[in-house]
């Protein structure tokens, strides 16, 4: 499973999602990303060990 990490301009993390739906989604909500890139293996292991990647995201 691939999980994707969300900056803004700043290069700053926004979110972290587990698809690119849910990128979509905090795009349609207004957040400003500015860049999406898909996390490495042993980044996305913290995701799934710590619950849904959508745990991250306060607004969601």
């Amino acid at each position: 499973m691939t999980f994707y990490t969300c900056l803004d301009k700043k290069g700053d993390v926004i979110a972290r999602c587990q698809t690119k739906e849910d990128v979509a989604v905090l795009q349609r909500m207004g957040r400003p990303i500015a860049e999406v890139k898909a996390m490495r293996k042993e980044e996305a292991v913290v995701c799934s060990l710590t619950g849904s990647p959508s745990d991250y995201n306060e607004d969601y």
